[in-house]
């Protein structure tokens, strides 16, 4: 055991001439790993095996990250995970005070059409319609708490860890508000969709030699508390990998309720859950608090649900939006393209890289097709 912590293994029958000048190059890069390594070249000259451990656990580079394996392995497992933490208390009241500002503009959902839930189900509540508002990224300076999560230094690792880098934000986020009794929302979503039983594409979850991406991942930040048996947002672990519909009556939390799981946050966590997991909202108890929390959805670079990216005058997002944003949130409002195409990805450290091709096909591109983009 040297001074960094290495254990050296090695046996007189093993190890081929490759092995060897493998070791020899590690001896090279680390002289006190050297030193102990070339003693035990010259006392087994044959062939050697060489097992180097260190006092370290597999896991432990992602310790530095937030996004790590035990993230991965519980957002595989449930379809969804929270972020506790994310916005200060300070953000946490200049969000609730801008909502408070913007209080007449709530829209809530009375119409029939526009119920989230059925009358007389679990998820229905005592009545009132939920209350939904828009724009919060077209406030000015009162939006500042709200731009930081489109690239917020806490959430950045686990985007790139969902979606890959270059991901993008898909929809207009927007507020959410339930009062006393406030409906809930009935059981939908699914990379299998819980209702039809069809594959959902622009929904689904996949994960490949250790990649997990979501075609669409929901972004809800908590801004109240959250406690057990309050309502609002709700899940079915695991969904996200189910094969088949949902049995009759569960979209409307009259059966099974015990798999409908309401998850207990606090204002200022993230809950990141993929839109291919059945989710879904419970009816608002408390008396004391109204129910709010912003819902976002991001995908990967070229993936695309909605079309407000385009449907504005100009093309482009609103452009209140684009208002004091840096540069790292300024590359999530790109539309849809692949990383190669001279997309702005975001750094560990925040900053910007452009992904892109040689200069020379760029150049075949503008003489092909009389434009830099095939």
């Amino acid at each position: 055991e040297g001074s960094e912590g290495y254990h050296i293994y090695l046996s007189h029958d093993m190890l081929s001439l490759p092995s060897v000048l493998m070791l020899a190059t590690v001896a090279s890069r680390a002289s006190s790993f050297a030193t102990s390594t070339s003693k035990a070249v010259n006392r087994f000259p044959a062939r050697l095996d060489l097992l180097a451990t260190r006092n370290m656990s597999m896991a432990s580079s992602n310790n530095d990250s937030a996004w790590g394996d035990d993230e991965k392995y519980l957002f595989d497992l449930n379809g969804y995970i929270i972020v506790r933490g994310v916005l200060t208390p300070g953000e946490v009241k200049a969000a609730n005070d801008a909502i408070d500002c913007h209080e007449s503009e709530f829209v809530q959902r009375n119409d029939s059409s526009l119920r989230d839930a059925k009358e007389g189900t679990a998820l229905y509540g005592s009545g009132p319609g939920r209350k939904d508002m828009g724009r919060v990224l077209e406030w000015g300076e009162e939006s500042k708490v709200f731009k930081s999560v489109l690239a917020h230094p806490k959430l950045v690792p686990y985007f790139h860890g969902l979606l890959g880098k270059g991901y993008r934000l898909d929809h207009l986020p927007f507020i959410i508000a339930q009062d006393i009794g406030g409906e809930g929302f009935q059981l939908h979503g699914g990379t299998v969709d819980c209702t039809s039983g069809e594959y959902n594409p622009h929904l689904a979850y996949t994960c490949h030699q250790g990649i997990l991406r979501n075609a669409l991942l929901g972004v809800n930040v908590m801004l109240v508390d959250h406690n057990a048996g309050d309502g609002g947002f709700c899940v079915v672990k695991g969904s996200h990998k189910s094969n088949f519909k949902m049995p009759s009556g569960m979209v409307d939390g009259d059966k099974y309720q015990e798999f409908i799981t309401q998850p207990t946050t606090k204002a200022g966590d993230v809950v990141l859950f993929s839109e291919g997991t059945v989710h879904g909202a419970m009816a608002w108890t408390p008396t004391d608090k109204q129910r709010r929390t912003c819902l976002y959805r991001f995908s990967p670079a070229t993936n695309v649900y909605g079309r407000s990216y385009f449907g504005h005058e100009g093309g482009g997002w609103p452009k209140a939006m684009y208002d004091d944003l840096d540069e790292a949130q300024l590359s999530v409002l790109e539309a849809p393209y692949a990383n190669r195409l001279d997309r702005p990805n975001i750094k560990d450290d925040g900053s910007i890289e452009i992904t892109t091709r040689n200069k020379r096909k760029q150049q075949h591109d503008q003489e092909v097709f009389g434009t830099k983009y095939f």
